[in-house]
């Protein structure tokens, strides 16, 4: 199966050279005739930056694409670049985040194991969150327990779905906030997901910008009045 990386990014000019170096081994290996694992292709969707987030991704992804976010948040972008993809696995990765050695074969290998009952057609990573603050590793554990308690990833986890799946789950809500969760659920209802224990390394910039325990409380009123059922335009409201 071939594996389809999708980007979404937003003026990530600083850091999105350094990001998309980590995926080059992987994606010199587009046939798939190699020990690096399964055939890939990477696609950037653009939401519309500012800067030259367009420019600097392009010599190191197979197509960028423009998909200007609107007031749907990452969800368009996700969406329109699933649209152009080859790929029969799609995985969704945030511009700050770098995937674990042997990612791609791990993800297939969840997909296709023989012993999962009922079998997987959806996954995630555990995270591990950079930065100075030791509660950022307390965060990572927490976020890592609750994901494999309630069965609901978030885009720091770079979820994984095959096409079908995705298909089947209608895509991501273009919503401007919670399009993650939303989509975890539908998901769910498709089967249970892969919860692979090799860690993700995401940036802990937006907790160390907004201060750790605000950004703790923040984002557990945010679920906290999604689950009861408030509106994402207002949940993006109070992010902001």
């Amino acid at each position: 199966m071939k594996l389809s990386i999708i980007i979404p990014a937003l003026n990530e000019a600083p850091g999105i050279e350094a990001a998309l170096q980590h995926l080059q081994a992987w994606r010199r290996n587009r046939e798939g005739t190699d020990n690096a694992g399964p055939p890939l292709e990477i696609i950037v969707a653009d939401g519309g930056s500012s800067d030259a987030t367009r420019a600097l991704a392009a010599p190191l992804v197979d197509r960028v694409i423009e998909a200007p976010r609107g007031g749907a948040g990452r969800a368009r972008q996700m969406n329109a670049a699933a649209a152009v993809a080859s790929g029969e696995v799609l995985l969704f990765l945030h511009a700050d985040t770098i995937l674990p050695e042997a990612a791609p074969r791990a993800i297939l290998a969840a997909l296709k194991a023989e012993e999962a009952l009922p079998p997987r057609v959806w996954g995630r990573f555990d995270v591990e969150i950079s930065g100075a603050p030791l509660m950022l590793r307390v965060i990572s554990a927490c976020m890592n327990l609750r994901s494999r308690v309630t069965g609901i990833a978030t885009g720091d986890q770079a979820i994984f779905m095959t096409r079908a799946a995705f298909e089947a789950a209608g895509g991501f809500p273009e919503q401007p906030l919670m399009e993650d969760i939303e989509m975890c659920r539908r998901l769910k209802r498709l089967g249970p997901s892969a919860c692979l224990a090799a860690k993700v390394i995401t940036s802990g910039r937006r907790w160390e910008q907004r201060g750790v325990w605000r950004t703790i409380f923040l984002m557990w009123r945010l679920r906290l009045a999604y689950f009861f059922g408030a509106s994402p335009e207002y949940l993006a409201a109070r992010y902001r």
